[in-house]
């Protein structure tokens, strides 16, 4: 072989690898791309928990493809009205009953989030589940839930609870409609 043979080869294996490299890195560039178009501040709140891009996206990827095996059917509409009416009852006994509203109200959202078809395990689990269908909502829930823990502990004011009120009441309204919704992708 030649210097020049040499040469040439050497620099088509310089640009195959650098073409590879460039490859991976747009790759990586629009799956993370993708991910925080989907996730929204989900992206940042998993990317601050695993404290890495890399692990935050797998985490991400892994919900998913999980939320993919799960048959998540629109509520009838009676089932949706009744659903309706035991929200609006609990919202009434707000006044009267703060405390007991937003348990009610925790448990309301379960039972919606049953019927629709999502899993009911662990708190973290389903607010998981749910951030691929609702990535902006699910931080909602999340403060929801943190404020009816608190006020088992009897740290939450009555300000607190009607706060939680209002979270619940937001992903409560998107879960009740009626057909299949369309996935509430974050923006910016």
């Amino acid at each position: 072989m030649t210097q020049q043979q040499i040469t040439i080869l050497l620099a088509i294996i310089a640009v195959v690898i650098v073409s590879v490299a460039l490859s991976f890195v747009l790759t990586r560039k629009r799956r993370s791309q993708r991910l925080r178009e989907r996730f929204g501040p989900e992206y940042d709140r998993v990317v601050r928990k695993e404290r890495g891009v890399r692990r935050a996206e797998e985490v991400l990827e892994i919900r998913a493809k999980r939320r993919q095996k799960f048959v998540i059917s629109p509520l009838e509409p009676a089932i949706s009205s009744d659903f309706t009416e035991r929200w609006r009852v609990v919202q009434t006994q707000f006044v009267d009953d703060p405390k007991g509203s937003v348990s009610e109200a925790d448990q309301l959202v379960s039972e919606v989030m049953k019927a629709r078809g999502y899993p009911m395990a662990d708190f973290e689990q389903r607010a998981d589940d749910l951030s691929v269908d609702y990535p902006i909502l699910v931080e909602n829930y999340r403060i929801a839930h943190d404020i009816a823990l608190r006020h088992k502990k009897g740290e939450a004011s009555t300000e607190d609870l009607r706060k939680a009120m209002v979270h619940y009441r937001s992903l409560f309204e998107e879960l009740i409609e009626l057909s299949l919704p369309e996935r509430k992708e974050a923006r910016g």
